[in-house]
């Protein structure tokens, strides 16, 4: 039948045209942005996916920089504390030279020493990043002084709940100066009192005599930050005995100390492969994100060149439908 109020070829034309529009519109969209899903429309639950990973590994680059962050200061702790161990072994050095010294001779090692410890005092003053010290602290008011807590991951359980985690370095055991004197504050590595019989931390101050004999129970004290081989208000020097506390003293604050480099090392070591696989790990989620909402480019541009081909069908399959109207007009000539 022939009608001038319903031309179905030309319906199916232009439906067949308008859908080939839509498809090459969403081609022509993945090959400019470049995304298969580039909004929610597209599909909903990758977009979903994406968005999340992307803010993810987002937060990941943050922790990045606290892990370079918090190297930086481990670091700093570490050379200091590399720096006090050698200084130490130098007083060591000194209080084996002033062994069956005279007193003139003590007199002498003993302005090596001063300066010798003004020198570790003012390594640790000196290992600060960005306000960081783990070598010289203050505890102010507490009796202990925090841990360095380094950001070290961002975690989102199978919930989706998220959390952080930490790299914390005890600084407890690492510093060797504390200023705080609230009652119950432990002295530094280099300033607590130390029992010249043992080495050991005491909080029980007993400072000997210069040129007497040791304390028959053994309950002489001395600081590696303020021991001495020679008395200058006395005028006169410690004696032998007494020197060999001292250098039980210093043996032991030295064993401290490369305990505190050990932890320090670890820290280090810990901070650095952990910078490592994070960066892995946001790589690894790029590429994750990528296979779901990226465009395949030869696909697409594959798919554009067979739409622009149906599009210039369509329209010409239109163009014969319309034409097919006219020829009724031969009818009535």
């Amino acid at each position: 039948m022939a009608s001038i109020m319903t031309n179905a070829s030309a319906l199916t034309a232009l439906q067949s045209l308008s859908a080939t529009q839509k498809n090459l519109d969403t081609t022509q969209a993945r090959i400019s942005t470049g995304y298969r899903v580039s909004q929610a429309s597209d599909n909903a639950a990758y977009w979903s996916i994406a968005t999340t990973m992307r803010s993810d590994n987002q937060a990941m680059s943050t922790v990045s920089d606290a892990l370079g962050l918090g190297a930086s200061k481990v670091d700093t702790a570490y050379t200091g504390m590399n720096s006090a161990i050698d200084t130490i072994n130098q007083i060591k050095t000194k209080l084996v030279a002033s062994y069956g010294q005279t007193d003139a001779d003590k007199g002498k090692t003993q302005t090596e020493i001063a300066a010798l410890q003004k020198q570790l005092k003012a390594y640790a003053d000196g290992a600060t990043f960005s306000g960081t010290n783990m070598l010289s602290v203050d505890s102010g008011t507490g009796t202990a002084v925090a841990d360095v807590k380094i950001v070290s991951a961002f975690n989102r359980d199978a919930s989706g709940a998220s959390s952080i985690s930490t790299i914390d370095v005890n600084v407890e055991s690492t510093k060797l100066y504390e200023a705080g004197t609230t009652a119950g504050t432990a002295k530094g590595i280099l300033d607590a009192d130390r029992l010249g019989s043992t080495g050991a931390i005491t909080t029980t101050t007993q400072n000997p005599t210069a040129g007497a004999a040791p304390n028959v129970n053994g309950l002489d004290t001395y600081s590696v930050a303020t021991l001495k081989v020679f008395d200058s208000t006395a005028g006169k020097g410690f004696s032998d005995a007494q020197i060999a506390d001292q250098m039980k003293v210093v043996d032991a604050a030295l064993k401290d100390m490369t305990n505190a480099a050990t932890t320090l090392g670890a820290a280090k070591s810990s901070i650095d492969l952990q910078k490592t696989f994070t960066q892995s790990l946001m790589d690894s989620i790029d590429r994750g994100v990528g296979q779901l909402v990226d465009a395949d480019m030869n696909k697409e541009s594959t798919r554009l060149q067979a739409l622009q081909v149906q599009q210039q069908l369509g329209v010409q399959a239109l163009s014969i439908a319309n034409g097919s109207s006219q020829s009724i007009l031969s009818l009535f000539r």
